[in-house]
């Protein structure tokens, strides 16, 4: 396993995507444990125009004590690779990335609005942001893409183990009482129980991290922005 960084190189087709995914997931560090009390975060989110011909790409970094925005950037674009289910992260990575190199502050943990390990091929957006970039990083999601799990807890804090093919791969959290529940799953040099702790720690007051709600919001603002 490495730390990275890795350097990005976008794929021709379909057929080098998945080679890409499957050589670069065994570089993945899925252990950390990462850090415990990261005083910046960052969210990483993408918003796409109807048509689905252009995107804007949103990183905000966050002071982890009072979840204040310290930084932020946008990168507006159009997707860099096809609709493939499972291969989102090409489709995104490159406007990331661009968004990622205009901060003035260095984030010590990304939160991807994505999955990292709970993924078909165990190499989600969360793996590959955390490879590229050499950071710390976790996958938060709203729905699963792989797995099975049973119901946890109605309390904050309650979780069960995400499961596909028999490998825990993630964990179904309750970040509020008798809400939704997210899918949380490591990207890179994280430990997943780290990983949680970090989510919750994100959620004081809403179902979805400040980072994934702000980020959110500023992707959502850059491309109402874009004429046409």
């Amino acid at each position: 396993m490495t730390a990275g960084p890795v350097r990005y190189v976008p794929p021709a087709d379909v057929t080098e995507a998945l080679r890409v995914q499957e050589e670069l997931r065994s570089r993945v560090d899925l252990v950390g444990p990462g850090p415990t009390a990261p005083t910046t975060v960052a969210g990483l989110d993408v918003a796409y125009a109807e048509r689905g011909d252009r995107l804007a790409a949103a990183v905000t970094v966050l002071d982890a004590a009072t979840l204040a925005v310290v930084d932020q950037a946008v990168s507006v674009g159009r997707p860099a690779f096809g609709y493939v289910p499972g291969l989102f992260a090409f489709r995104e990575l490159p406007a990331l990335l661009a968004a990622l190199e205009r901060l003035t502050v260095r984030p010590e943990l990304l939160v991807c609005d994505g999955h990292g390990l709970a993924h078909p091929r165990r190499f989600g957006l969360a793996c590959h942001l955390g490879l590229v970039t050499g950071l710390p990083a976790i996958g938060v999601a709203k729905t699963p893409l792989v797995g099975q799990w049973a119901p946890p807890g109605p309390e904050r804090g309650a979780w069960s183990a995400l499961r596909d093919g028999g490998e825990v791969v993630g964990r179904v959290l309750r970040t509020r009482d008798g809400v939704k529940p997210v899918f949380v799953s490591v990207g890179h040099r994280m430990s997943l129980d780290n990983a949680v702790d970090r989510v919750l720690a994100l959620c004081p007051r809403y179902r979805l991290p400040e980072t994934t709600r702000t980020a959110d919001r500023l992707c959502r603002e850059a491309l109402a922005a874009v004429p046409g």
